[in-house]
């Protein structure tokens, strides 16, 4: 009730948002700028919070929805005048990054993995197994370029190029946008912007965060010891809710745990 009482000044409130999983793949741990919005507008909104500090473990996905997401948080926080800061838990890489990049500050763990600033395109292509099966492909198109790197159909050189000239743009937003928001933070290396990743103190050497700390202990630093901290975290819908089959569920859960484990992890 002390909160209520007149000219009795309340303790600092920190809101904590996790950010859980890959971007936009559309596991029931997948993050999206859809099913982040509510969270992040209550969490800059309820209760005139001190700070917003995001818990981020996330080893990257779509760049779209990373770029949406890091905006929202960066209008958010302008519009409310509310600091943010990111805590990298065991990964913040390629859109992870991008997300905790829309912090102010970025904290990390001795052991978390930073980076993989770059851009990946993974298929597989089965039109031999088809041949030997003795299933032949059909695709008719209007447009030459309708049926880019389609995985039954062999691939040819003006489809590769076609690709790489589109991952190259996206890997130059990519750079844009973190050069813009670490400004004057990123050390000199060229190896920062080739996709390699860094640990701890390591990714703080190299500009990609601010130093090697945790959130309770960090935040209580900067807003004294008797700092609240109210959470909020995705709700994860069960499969049958949205009709979506235990099948596709399961693809999509191979699909983020594929994503976690090209960082061992």
């Amino acid at each position: 009730m002390k909160r209520w009482i007149p000219f009795v000044k309340s303790h600092p409130t920190v809101s904590v948002v996790r950010l859980q999983g890959a971007i936009g793949m559309g596991g029931r741990g997948s993050i999206n700028d859809r099913n982040t919005a509510s969270m992040l507008e209550k969490a800059f909104t309820k209760g005139k919070p001190a700070a917003v500090a995001l818990e981020i473990n996330s080893p990257g996905g779509s760049p779209v929805q990373s770029s949406l997401i890091g905006a929202r948080i960066r209008r958010l926080a302008k519009e409310n005048e509310v600091p943010v800061f990111a805590f990298v838990e065991d990964v913040a890489a390629s859109g992870g990054y991008w997300l905790a990049s829309a912090a102010d500050e970025i904290w990390a763990d001795e052991s978390s993995i930073l980076g993989s600033i770059g851009v990946i395109s993974a298929s597989f292509g089965a039109h031999v197994f088809l041949q030997r099966q003795g299933i032949e492909r059909r695709v008719h198109t209007a447009g030459k370029s309708k049926s880019m790197m389609d995985p039954f159909k062999p691939e040819t050189e003006e489809d590769v190029a076609r690709l790489d000239r589109l991952l190259g743009q996206l890997h130059e937003n990519f750079i844009g946008h973190v050069k813009s928001v670490r400004e004057g933070k990123l050390a000199e290396n060229p190896d920062l912007f080739t996709g390699e990743i860094w640990i701890g103190r390591h990714a703080v050497d190299q500009g990609l965060a601010d130093g090697v700390g945790h959130l309770v202990p960090k935040m209580k630093e900067r807003f004294g010891d008797k700092v609240n901290f109210r959470r909020f975290e995705q709700k994860k819908p069960l499969f049958p809710r949205f009709g979506m089959s235990v099948a596709q569920g399961a693809l999509s859960e191979i699909e983020e745990r594929a994503e976690f484990a090209r960082f061992g992890l």
